[in-house]
């Protein structure tokens, strides 16, 4: 993460699983363009900041990630799909983490469609066990048992799908994308509610899971922002 009042870019993010695929997906931008250099705003999940008037100028959901370009006249843009969508469009002209929508159109629609999987499917049903197991005032068996049977199916789904397979997305073996890139977060905080304390249940998803985890770049965005001491 970089920190300096000229760096194009503004992430409103917190250390949460949709906020840090996009400082995943910039830290991976600069380890092979060296940018764009971008500051990270702390907005923690119990920041009331969000709600105030001036953020919901930026995010009109009041919630993170939230993005502003300063290099495009203050361009802001929110919701974590979008936003990886916009970086590739603007930041990855070399599409070394997305395909080419004109020259390579179905495999840029197979990255498209498992990115939307991510945020519209695995995001939500592992995001609610962790409402309910840690979050939630009241205990809700039905609620905790129908999530969480949700999320195991999606783990299940994401192992057939890296079945002779590296990436999500792509022919062959795949190609490390903005889906890969969707996914992780989530499954990467697995333990936090009980879908599984080891995907050994799920070998394919476990060896993509460490396959990710080996990366650099991916390493530092899923660290941003850092911890405040108390």
């Amino acid at each position: 993460m970089d920190s300096c009042e000229t760096a194009p870019l503004v992430l409103y993010t917190a250390r949460a699983p949709n906020g840090v695929k996009i400082s995943i997906h910039l830290e991976e931008l600069k380890a092979v363009y060296g940018g764009p250099q971008y500051d990270a705003v702390d907005l923690n999940l119990r920041n009331k900041t969000k709600k105030e008037p001036w953020f919901i100028e930026i995010n009109p959901n009041g919630r993170i990630p939230a993005l502003t370009d300063r290099s495009r006249g203050g361009l802001n843009i929110f919701e974590s799909g979008t936003i990886t969508l916009y970086l590739a469009q603007h930041y990855d002209k070399e599409h070394w983490f997305s395909f080419d929508p004109v020259k390579e159109p179905d495999e840029y629609i197979d990255m498209v469609q498992w990115t939307f999987f991510a945020n519209t499917e695995v995001g939500p049903f592992q995001g609610q066990p962790h409402w309910f197991f840690i979050l939630a005032d009241e205990d809700v068996p039905y609620a905790k048992n129908r999530y969480l049977n949700e999320a195991r199916h999606l783990y299940s789904v994401l192992d057939s799908r890296l079945k002779d397979r590296d990436y999500l997305a792509g022919s062959g073996r795949g190609k490390y994308t903005l889906a890969d890139i969707n996914v992780f977060p989530w499954v990467d905080r697995h333990a936090l509610v009980p879908v599984d304390k080891t995907p050994d249940e799920w070998p394919n998803l476990k060896a993509w899971l460490e396959r990710l985890r080996a990366r650099p770049a991916l390493q530092l965005g899923n660290v941003v922002p850092p911890e405040q001491k108390k």
